[in-house]
């Protein structure tokens, strides 16, 4: 059985797994068989190292393939990294959204490998990180058409009824937007260092100032962007599957537009204000913020005039998102190296969620 083995095969969006990161292998063997059938030979490991919070580590079986995905190490947020939630929701979802993983079992007791844990199948696809793959680069304006196809894939999702998947009860809609302001404003006391910037707390309350009206019920994502599509290198125009279900939940479908908003570059955008967005992905072609908006209205028929505000909280939220990552990095609970600087992209978030409240008159 192999964890972290140096001469194991490296896979695109797979790496051996990080020194810190190990999990008790024979255990997690253990438990996968006496759980999932026809699983043949020895267990082999590898780590998709590109993700920020959740754990998630490749299980190879022979040919067959499997996700097995925990929470990080260390103290969590109230309701973060929840793969109870997650494996229901992949569970059902499955059977009526095809960009969605199908999840075949979930384990809580914390004896296998310390905490809640789940599996699910392996999809395989491109993911958009910083550049269009050399498997896709020979298809004509191919950075709009997978822009587009990421817009489409979202509002699909959101025409979705969720009684009809099974999921009617996954979240308590009627007030989904302020329980979200509240609950985040809540998330940034716990994780702010006395330094960090003041000027998310008067975010936070602008934000719960201007509480846009109720919109439409549907399933929420909660953190839409493009890298958490996979597309296959053939068809440019259809994302094939959706990762890190973890957050989803029952409210509005355009708080899910706002954070598909804050991660878009835009080709308006000057130099140095990607945010947390790679600088690259605005040189790929996709569409403006402003055609997402557009397209999203189109493909849903939702009213989309207050995207701006939708947009402000996911920047706000991405920065609290960003410190808790950070916090976790500072107290010791994480060994990835990226978390170390992961907070300088705050000030820019809090600019970003000032200029958009500042468009709306917030």
């Amino acid at each position: 059985m192999t964890g972290s083995d140096e001469t194991a095969e490296i896979a695109p969006e797979t790496a051996v797994v990080r020194s810190g990161e190990e999990l008790d292998w024979g255990a997690v063997d253990r438990h996968l068989r006496r759980g999932i059938d026809d699983l043949v030979g020895e267990l082999e490991v590898l780590q998709f190292p590109n993700g920020s919070a959740n754990l998630t580590y490749l299980l190879r079986y022979g040919d067959r393939e499997l996700v097995l995905r925990r929470p990080p190490f260390g103290t969590l947020a109230p309701g973060a990294h929840d793969m109870r939630r997650e494996h229901r929701v992949l569970s059902e979802l499955w059977r009526h959204f095809d960009r969605a993983p199908r999840a075949y079992l979930f384990c809580d007791d914390h004896t296998v490998i310390g905490a809640d844990f789940f599996v699910m199948e392996r999809r395989t696809g491109e993911v958009i990180r910083t550049a269009i793959p050399a498997t896709m680069t020979h298809h004509h304006d191919v950075g709009r058409r997978v822009g587009l196809a990421a817009v489409d894939a979202m509002a699909d999702l959101h025409r979705l009824d969720p009684v009809a998947c099974g999921l009617g009860d996954l979240g308590r809609p009627d007030g989904f937007v302020a329980r979200q302001v509240s609950g985040w404003t809540h998330r940034w006391q716990l994780v702010r260092f006395d330094h960090s910037p003041a000027a998310m707390d008067d975010i936070a309350r602008r934000l719960e100032a201007s509480l846009p009206p109720a919109g439409p019920v549907s399933f929420v994502h909660n953190d839409l962007k493009l890298d958490n599509m996979q597309f296959d290198p053939t068809d440019p125009d259809r994302v094939t599957s959706i990762f890190d279900w973890d957050m989803t939940t029952l409210g509005d479908p355009l708080v899910d537009l706002g954070t598909l908003l804050n991660y878009w570059p835009d080709p308006a955008d000057p130099p140095g204000s990607r945010r947390l967005n790679v600088e690259a992905l605005g040189a790929l072609g996709l569409p403006s913020r402003a055609e997402v908006v557009e397209r999203y209205g189109e493909r849903t028929g939702f009213d989309v005039r207050n995207a701006g505000w939708y947009a402000a909280f996911a920047y706000w939220k991405t920065a609290v998102v960003v410190q808790q990552l950070h916090r976790r990095w500072a107290d010791g609970a994480s060994t990835d190296e990226r978390m170390a600087t992961i907070a300088d992209a705050i000030p820019q978030l809090v600019d970003a969620a000032d200029e958009g409240l500042r468009s709306l008159g917030g």
